[in-house]
């Protein structure tokens, strides 16, 4: 059965990645070559809508998605992207790595995604600019401050220098988690994706499991802390809040 299963997503996702290219070339041709960030955000949204009926993923959600700001939110694996995407229209912010993924990274660009390379400070310097950028520009913007996904098992500390943007302002702040369950398979190493696992087996071994469900929950952020390091210690006790 499982194999019987896996055949026939693959084929549907196979379709799906080639529909999603079909329309996203004709919505450029429409607007002129161009699409801009809330029309590119929108576009992901019915793709990500779509992808997860292939792998058969039902999402719950309490509390309000944001309509503009920043969301912060805990880190699992490159499913979480989907997941909050068919919540709300949204920029997501990923590590440079990202843009080289099979077929995820080809959804990112598409998407209008903003990439950082992390291991350099001044990448980080420019990385704030389009993050505040992105935010006066009404657009919700989702930040992983992890740095990387991980197994569930905590929420990693998060990290302060992407934070500096929404410091002493009036952008919107939020807070999100995310946890999936799943009757036949184990969360942390059939979901998750972390460690030494690679995209392409991860993703097969996705493709055979009968039903997985997500749970994101929301809050917004009273009294965001005015210095980035508090701040970041608020939003990840924040967030731990959902875990327990």
């Amino acid at each position: 059965m499982n194999a019987l299963r896996f055949v026939i997503r693959a084929i549907w996702f196979i379709g799906e990645l080639l529909g999603f290219a079909c329309d996203f070339a004709w919505r450029c041709l429409r607007h002129g070559g161009a699409l801009s960030q809330a029309e590119r955000s929108r576009w992901l949204q019915r793709s990500s809508r779509r992808t997860l009926k292939v792998f058969s993923l039902v999402t719950s959600s309490k509390g309000a998605p944001p309509t503009a700001g920043l969301l912060v939110s805990n880190h699992l694996t490159y499913l979480d992207i989907l997941v909050l995407v068919s919540l709300m229209p949204a920029v997501f912010v990923a590590k440079s790595e990202v843009r080289s993924w099979p077929v995820f990274g080809w959804f990112a660009s598409l998407a209008g995604t903003l990439f950082v390379v992390r291991a350099k400070r001044s990448d980080v310097s420019r990385m704030n600019g389009e993050i505040e950028r992105t935010l006066n520009g009404g657009d919700v913007l989702v930040l992983f401050p992890e740095g990387t996904s991980w197994n569930g098992s905590e929420v990693l500390p998060f990290k302060s220098s992407l934070l500096e943007p929404i410091v002493g302002s009036k952008h919107l702040l939020t807070v999100a988690h995310i946890g999936y369950s799943l009757a036949d398979g184990d969360v942390a190493n059939d979901i998750c994706y972390w460690g030494d696992m690679t995209f392409f087996p991860h993703l097969l071994k996705l493709l055979t499991k009968r039903r997985i469900e997500a749970h994101v929950c929301f809050a917004p952020v009273q009294n965001p802390a005015s210095d980035r390091k508090e701040l970041a210690a608020q939003l990840h006790a924040e967030v731990v809040k959902f875990q327990k």
